[in-house]
């Protein structure tokens, strides 16, 4: 973890050497340095030099773009020190070999809101380009494909801007009119040459066929394109934002801590899971130190949900290979933790329990008989499932060698968390990046090698395993003391002490109503969620409510490889690779 300080650090008043490094090579006027809270090294860089510095830091040890989203500056009052910007582009590059990231932006006018694409430096930011044009209306010159990805294709404007609408009550209402719906159905259309597909090729004449967005295997509001000879995968485009509900633009219009519950909702496997990265950020930017009781009871809670979100997973990829018993078991243990769950937080898949500075309440009385008897149970359970599921032979046929990928590619397209890991690459955030209370616990990262869909099953299975291991080793040594910060800025405050005086009781109405107002500050957090890297990257203005609100979610990047390992496969192995991704489409259209 010295690496970690060495390059993320500028309290004794040096430069991470990342930053001299690019002061030498490209000149320091090219750079305006900004302090965060976080302690990412933060570089203003120029838009005539942005291509080159970023294919400097990936070939210098920054090789994956971890996000690249923007800002509308234009109403943020508190912006002292930066360059002048109507918008800002944001790129966020993660090092495995530093134990760093690397927070690089460019500052464009509202006249000429343009930049060049970096679509052949990583082939990830194809997407993020694209989502952040639908958003902003920035343009990224030399993009292959610069059109609506979360939106309708018909959609006016760009919603995270600050002038767009952020409720439907500040919208004239909707009429669908005959001759509306003739516009929107002719947008519609499917035309091979507007996706990069050509219908015919010498002799060979192509059928296309609509996978999705309402198809079993799809995982949700996930719709596939695939061009076909035979039932040979010549081609296939993803096709995204059917779910689309806007969590970064409510994040805006809700208080600090009313937004708690909207993140639930992301990845709604992840339950709590979701909340961790949101409150810590939160926590970094107002100086709130958590308890340590409150950090393992957060834990246990984690790891709980990632042992049901991989539960799910198993069940769903079992059955999606043709195997129809295994989810009902699943079910049945999942279900056990969801009871544990309940018991703890009054909740079940969307329990919004964590809080600014702790959790919502005390753990109950019998909470240590419902996590042993499960910590008991379910490993022998896992054992079952592996002689009925990963050694049965149909199944292996159906996914070792399928929807391969090398650790390389998965670096390239931003692919984290057991996708990662199964191509060979030993990172975990938990451990390498330790957050949270993780440093106390005694785990070990499963890693498998040949980066298939089978290998992907592996290391999710064994990642259940070690989270049993962590949940135990709360259950035998959950700290004493408060489940949540004194802190003044805790939201809500420890109802007790309103009792006491009638100050304290107006500081509890006031945070529970209004909520707290957050310091000025920058801070992004990135947590191992349950289906990779999940990042909140919060900016305050000073105010009871976010600036902005960015949401890295890793099931967005894992979509966009789909073309890449699915060439020259058949239809039903299209299936399987689908199942082996474990993906849910709140956590990619957010």
């Amino acid at each position: 973890m010295a690496m970690v300080r060495q390059f993320g650090s500028s309290s004794n008043g040096e430069q991470p050497k990342v930053v001299s490094e690019l002061f030498n090579k490209f000149d320091a006027s090219n750079f305006v340095t900004q302090h965060t809270v976080d302690e990412i090294p933060t570089l203003w860089v120029a838009k005539n030099q942005i291509r080159s510095v970023l294919r400097h830091l990936k070939q210098s040890g920054y090789p994956m773009l971890l996000d690249l989203t923007a800002v509308d500056e234009r109403t943020r009052v508190n912006k002292q020190g930066f360059p002048d910007t109507d918008f800002t582009v944001v790129y966020h590059l993660l090092s495995f070999e530093y134990g760093a990231d690397i927070r690089l932006k460019v500052a464009l006018p509202e006249a000429d809101i343009s930049i060049p694409s970096i679509c052949d430096i990583w082939p990830n930011a194809n997407w993020y380009e694209r989502e952040t044009w639908d958003m902003f209306g920035i343009q990224f010159d030399g993009h292959p494909n610069l059109t609506r990805i979360l939106m309708p294709p018909t959609w006016e404007g760009h919603p995270l801007r600050k002038d767009h609408p952020a409720r439907a009550t500040e919208m004239e209402p909707f009429r669908m009119t005959p001759e509306r719906q003739d516009y929107e159905q002719e947008a519609l259309k499917f035309r091979p040459e507007d996706w990069g597909m050509k219908r015919k090729h010498k002799d060979t004449e192509f059928m296309f066929l609509n996978m999705g967005p309402n198809h079993p295997a799809a995982h949700g509001a996930f719709r596939i394109v695939l061009q076909l000879d035979g039932e040979v995968v010549v081609d296939a485009v993803s096709d995204i934002g059917y779910h689309h509900r806007g969590a970064e633009k409510m994040a805006e219009r809700q208080t600090w801590h009313s937004f708690i519950p909207y993140t639930d909702r992301i990845d709604y496997l992840g339950g709590v899971m979701n909340n961790l990265p949101y409150v810590m950020a939160i926590e970094k930017m107002a100086g709130i130190d958590v308890p340590d009781r409150a950090k393992v009871i957060r834990i246990m809670l984690a790891e709980l949900f990632r042992i049901q979100s991989h539960l799910l997973f198993y069940g769903t990829y079992a059955t999606d290979i043709g195997q129809m018993s295994p989810i009902f078991y699943m079910f049945s243990d999942r279900e056990q933790s969801f009871r544990i769950i309940e018991a703890i937080t009054g909740g079940r898949m969307h329990p919004a329990w964590f809080r600014i500075g702790g959790v919502a309440e005390d753990l109950p009385i019998g909470w240590e008989k419902l996590v042993r008897d499960f910590v008991n149970h379910l490993p022998g359970r896992l054992d079952h499932y592996d002689k009925m599921v990963m050694q049965n032979s149909i199944l292996k046929k159906r996914s070792q060698g399928i929807g391969i990928y090398t650790k390389e590619e998965a670096i390239d397209w931003g692919i984290t968390g057991p996708g990662l890991r199964a191509t060979g690459m030993d990172f975990d955030f938990r451990r390498d990046r330790t957050y949270g209370g993780y440093d106390w616990f005694d785990f070990d990262i499963p890693v498998a090698q040949n980066g298939d869909v089978y290998d992907r099953a592996v290391v999710r299975i064994e990642e259940m395993r070690q989270s049993i291991r962590i949940v135990e080793q709360c259950l035998n040594n959950m700290p004493e003391g408060l489940y949540k910060s004194e802190h003044e800025l805790t939201t809500p405050p420890i109802k007790e002490r309103t009792m006491h005086d009638i100050e304290t009781l107006i500081h509890h109405f006031v945070n529970v109503s209004w909520g707290p107002k957050i310091p000025v500050s920058e801070c992004s957090v990135t947590i191992e969620a349950t289906k990779g890297l999940n990042t909140y990257y919060l900016i305050s203005d000073g105010g009871t409510s976010s600036y902005r609100t960015r949401i890295r979610t890793p099931s967005f990047a894992h979509l966009q490889q789909i073309p890449l390992i699915s060439k020259g496969l058949l239809i039903a192995d299209i299936v399987a690779i689908i199942a082996s991704i474990d993906f849910v489409m709140a956590d990619v259209d957010r």
